[in-house]
């Protein structure tokens, strides 16, 4: 019993240490990366200028948008860890992504994990129709962006 738990311990332990993303071997693969990442950071931001919108009384909430959207946004976070798995940092190209990034992987992927966990309440609120958590809700959304960019993106 006890070696079936430490074997599970191990096991736990080494799937929560970060893997450490694999440097570009070219200029033209790092430039794929870089294309592909901000693909989807073009499809987050069409997703949150909504949101947005919502939260500033510009335009009326709507449950459905934000489900939608929600949904939308958990989907693309789900995909930050894996295209930031190549490591362009040694190539100079066109991308706001800090090298930092490269240095703290963990720590980006907890963001990036935050947004998706951020996306979920959002979806949880819009789902039950509770207005009142619709503000509280985008708003965690826009904290987590907030945060990563604080610490990962170039100004």
């Amino acid at each position: 019993m006890k070696k079936t738990i430490a074997v599970m311990l191990s096991v736990s332990l080494l799937s929560s240490v970060a893997v450490m993303a694999q440097p570009a071997k070219s200029a033209k693969q790092a430039a794929g990366a870089i294309e592909a990442r901000q693909a989807i950071f073009k499809l987050v931001k069409s997703n949150v200028g909504i949101l947005g919108a919502m939260n500033k009384g510009a335009v009326p909430f709507d449950a459905e948008i934000l489900q939608t959207n929600a949904k939308r946004l958990e989907q693309l976070s789900l995909m930050v860890e894996d295209y930031f798995a190549t490591d362009t940092s040694k190539f100079d190209l066109d991308t706001e992504a800090v090298d930092d990034i490269w240095k703290n992987q963990a720590d980006f992927n907890e963001k990036a994990d935050a947004l998706t966990l951020a996306s979920v309440e959002l979806y949880k609120a819009a789902a039950a129709g509770d207005e009142s958590k619709y503000k509280s809700a985008i708003g965690g959304v826009f904290k987590t962006c907030k945060g990563c960019h604080d610490s990962y993106k170039a100004d």
